[in-house]
């Protein structure tokens, strides 16, 4: 991680992910880029849906290709890229027959190196191939759940999925949760983990910095009225004052399961991710 010296308080804590001698383009492949509109966590009617939302830098987002289903065809790997949508770097690449496309960039990958999808490519970092022909042991990522759905699992920055085995039609992973998943063999999924691993040791510093992301100053519930939050008012600094962990609206929040007991892919996971202690 690159640190600063502390010219000011705020400074003094902050890091950042050395790009110096990762990223080796500073403006993106421009018929690649789409300018989003910006929505500020509002929904159709202008109601705020998402909130602390907005405001930030402009930003153009980068079309990336996550099927990566262009088979047989070998692809130059031309740049490495920050892409300020995601938090894992990306790479464009240039296929044999002229195409050009962003993908994820996998740690280690280099400019020059060649990339190839194929039903039997070669075991190297970026590759893409049939989790069924990927053995035991192996790091993946941007995993298909549905073949041909376009990768859905590991894609943000230092995750993976470690194949455990082959059982069937099904391959065995274990996520880097910990969360131990069965999915179809037939799905595509790249060699290797994602770029960018240290991005969970960036320290923002200061709040100016959460605002050049687009993130808004969240209040403490305890700092509100009553008629604002469950844990507002009271003379003073006062305890919650109520018996469990609540959101604004009052939902119950600390340790209270939201995950649907009959969603459809509960009967894919084979063992949840440890809890937290």
């Amino acid at each position: 991680m690159k640190s600063y010296k502390p010219t000011t308080p705020s400074r003094r804590e902050m890091t950042t992910v050395p790009y110096r001698g990762i990223v080796t383009e500073t403006k993106p492949f421009k018929p690649l880029t789409v300018r989003l509109k910006a929505h500020s966590g509002r929904n159709s009617r202008g109601v705020i849906t998402m909130r602390h939302q907005g405001g930030g830098a402009k930003k153009l987002y980068r079309i990336v290709d996550f099927n990566q289903n262009k088979f047989d065809v070998p692809a130059k790997v031309l740049s490495i890229e920050y892409d300020p949508y995601r938090s894992a770097f990306i790479a464009l690449i240039n296929y044999q027959d002229g195409a050009r496309s962003y993908i994820l960039a996998p740690r280690d990958l280099k400019v020059g190196d060649l990339i190839i999808t194929a039903l039997e490519a070669p075991l190297k970092t970026g590759n893409r191939l049939p989790i069924k022909n990927i053995p035991v042991g192996y790091f993946i990522h941007n995993v298909e759940l549905n073949p041909g759905g376009g990768g859905k699992l590991a894609r943000s920055a230092g995750s993976y999925a470690e194949v455990l085995s082959h059982e069937g039609k099904y391959s065995i992973l274990k996520l880097s949760s910990k969360e131990v998943r069965r999915v179809l063999g037939d799905g595509l999924a790249s060699i290797g983990q994602v770029s960018n691993p240290d991005y969970n040791l960036i320290n923002i510093g200061k709040a100016g910095r959460s605002r050049w992301l687009g993130v808004r100053p969240t209040v403490r519930g305890t700092a509100m009225n009553p008629v604002d939050h469950p844990y507002g008012g009271g003379e003073g600094k006062q305890p919650r004052g109520t018996r469990k962990p609540k959101t604004i609206w009052g939902k119950v929040t600390g340790g209270h399961k939201t995950r649907n007991k009959k969603k459809w892919s509960n009967k894919f996971i084979v063992q949840r991710r440890p809890k937290k202690r």
